[in-house]
């Protein structure tokens, strides 16, 4: 497992080919995806906090070639503060991107306006090759602000022939799979961590179950299905294996990864 100093290294100096991605999974829902020579962070969580169960691999000063940090929502795992402060100090090019309803806690933190990029679903960013697409999440309930917009995102990353799907944290919802389903997705995060009412109750607000999430992707059908966000916090987690054991049985036809913290993964281009 890299860490620190030699993970950005090897982010650094990871060369691909047009319309491969690489990526790197930091725990929980957060992911580092290099398109091309773009480095994306989803929802970085690096605070040092005592109820992770996994350690943060990086520092947010030692992040210094961030393109863009995408934020699906308003929680401190997805919306850390601290990583968030520290990614902007180092890496000054970074642009922000969040629904229009978490766009007041970045300003907040202190991102400057013109690097912060709020959106809504409906609304697509350009940026060069680049397209960002966000689509609606349903955490627990599909909110939306009657001014706003919906403050639980997802988002459809597109760049040199290649889409990576980071469904934020989501349950399933009528009309959801056919928005997706417009765009031939190569690699898709789901989280799998599911939902009850003692988690709710205490506020721990949940997620599509591994069942759900296994379905989704097998319709989606995406080259690498990446399941998420179940190891950080004790009380909130689940069994990547029955994930995996799901896929193999109804959906053998679609791949998946399981792996280690800070480990790469590169899909080669689509044929």
């Amino acid at each position: 497992m890299k860490t620190g100093q030699a993970l950005i290294a090897e982010i650094d100096a990871t060369a691909l080919a047009p319309g491969a991605i690489a990526f790197w999974w930091l725990g929980q829902l957060s992911y580092i995806v290099k398109l091309g020579d773009t480095v994306l962070y989803f929802d970085p969580y690096l605070d040092p906090s005592p109820r992770r169960n996994v350690p943060p691999l990086l520092k947010p000063e030692e992040i210094t070639h961030a393109d863009w940090v995408l934020c699906s929502h308003d929680h401190s795992d997805h919306i850390d503060p601290y990583a968030i402060q520290g990614i902007a100090a180092a890496s000054p090019q970074a642009r922000f991107v969040c629904s229009r309803v978490a766009q007041a806690h970045l300003l907040e933190l202190g991102i400057a306006t013109g690097h912060i990029v709020p959106l809504d679903e409906g609304m697509a960013h350009q940026w060069g090759e680049l397209c960002i697409t966000p689509i609606a999440a349903a955490h627990e309930l599909l909110n939306r602000d009657p001014q706003l917009g919906h403050p639980y995102l997802g988002y459809l990353v597109t760049r040199g022939g290649a889409t990576v799907y980071h469904a934020g944290d989501t349950c399933v919802y009528d009309g959801m799979l056919a928005k997706l389903l417009r765009w031939p997705v190569d690699l898709a995060f789901v989280p799998i961590n599911g939902r009850d009412a003692e988690r709710l109750a205490r506020g721990c607000i949940g997620n599509m179950t591994y069942q759900e999430a296994v379905d989704l992707v097998g319709a989606l059908r995406p080259r690498l299905a990446v399941p998420g966000h179940y190891d950080m916090f004790t009380g909130n987690m689940a069994d990547p294996q029955l994930f995996a054991d799901y896929m193999d049985v109804k959906y053998p036809g679609v791949r998946y990864w399981i792996g280690g913290y800070g480990e790469r993964v590169i899909l080669a281009p689509r044929t």
